[in-house]
């Protein structure tokens, strides 16, 4: 793969005990150094115009003299330096510029995938919060489709939590498929089954609340009976992946249980399915909060586009997932003409 990457990021100090910390990038990038055909970008970053076409222009002006004046915590959980503002710009670049070169025919193994800190998915348009500034999802959907390069952009989310920002900047907007698959309940305490849209946006938000403890076989099953029918019917132009890896079995902040091989499963179900769709593709960081499995979370996308084919989970599916599906499917415009 291609990884978007820039030491700017690093500047980012939210402090040691913060777990969204530039540890988080040098682990990433020590497991990609044991790894074959890893090749490094640097992209610009984003500009003011960029961000403010998704986001509020007087938080934009807000945060940046927060910066300025050496910054603090904007909220409990939500901190910056004076170099935050540029760090939070590089990240949004960096989620542009892996749009942008999937769009440009960059594939197979030379997939793109933005390594960018501070994440975004929970940025709003008017306020930052859990970690994040700008929501560099967003602003890379936006600029492809303000340039021309794309006219359908879906957007799927399978960090642990709900990406609330990312769900209201397009929730009116025909243009954007948001899909997210989160632990039920878990912060921002938003993304249902009911919340799928308004506007010209009706029907492309869908969210898939999953209970706490579920693991490969029900991730497996959401993507195929949910995700992937649904975005072949939106056709999309691009598939971005909010990629975090705190639904990890092992990462210190959540209740789910995949697997390193479970992210391959869903890496290679997602590179079928755009596949199918005829549409670009490329990754985004977001969360992931234990540096072992966040570093072998995005060790094994690369793999998957080096070669490795994932063994795929036939267990049974959790009733609780089951009854989920079958919800979702009843409820959805999306699924209305099935």
């Amino acid at each position: 793969m291609k990884f978007g990457y820039s030491e700017v990021c690093l500047a980012h100090d939210t402090g040691k005990r913060h777990p969204e910390n530039p540890d988080r990038l040098r682990a990433i990038r020590r497991a990609l150094t044991r790894k074959h055909g890893v090749e490094y970008v640097e992209a610009s970053p984003a500009t003011e115009a960029e961000v403010t076409a998704v986001h509020d222009a007087g938080y934009v002006e807000e945060f940046r003299e927060f910066c300025e004046s050496g910054g603090g915590n904007w909220d409990p959980d939500t901190v910056a330096v004076e170099e935050s503002w540029d760090a939070a710009l590089e990240s949004a670049g960096l989620a542009k510029w892996a749009a942008k070169a999937a769009l440009a025919g960059e594939d197979s193994r030379s997939t793109p995938f933005a390594l960018g800190r501070p994440p975004g998915h929970h940025a709003v348009e008017d306020d930052a919060m859990g970690f994040c500034f700008f929501n560099n999802a967003a602003v890379a959907a936006q600029a492809v489709i303000d340039d021309g390069d794309a006219e359908r952009v879906v957007i799927i989310d399978w960090d642990v939590h709900h990406g609330n920002g990312t769900q209201d900047i397009f929730y009116g907007d025909g243009d954007v498929f948001y899909v997210s698959i989160h632990e039920d309940g878990l912060y921002p305490g938003t993304g249902e089954i009911e919340e799928s849209g308004e506007s010209d946006g009706v029907g492309t938000t869908l969210n898939a609340p999953l209970p706490a403890g579920a693991g490969d076989p029900e991730y497996r099953a959401v993507f195929d009976d949910l995700i992937t029918p649904a975005i072949l019917d939106f056709d999309p132009d691009l598939v971005l992946v909010s990629a975090g890896f705190d639904a990890h079995r092992h990462d210190p902040i959540s209740r789910m249980r995949v697997s390193t091989e479970g992210y391959g499963m869903l890496t290679a179900r997602v590179r079928a399915m755009a596949d199918e769709a005829g549409a670009a593709l490329g990754f985004v960081l977001e969360g992931g909060y234990g540096l072992d499995t966040l570093s072998d979370g995005v060790a094994m996308v690369h793999e998957v586009f080096d070669g490795m084919d994932p063994v795929v989970p036939d267990e049974e599916v959790n009733e609780e997932v089951r009854d989920l599906i079958v919800d979702v499917r009843d409820s959805h415009p999306v699924f209305e003409t099935d």
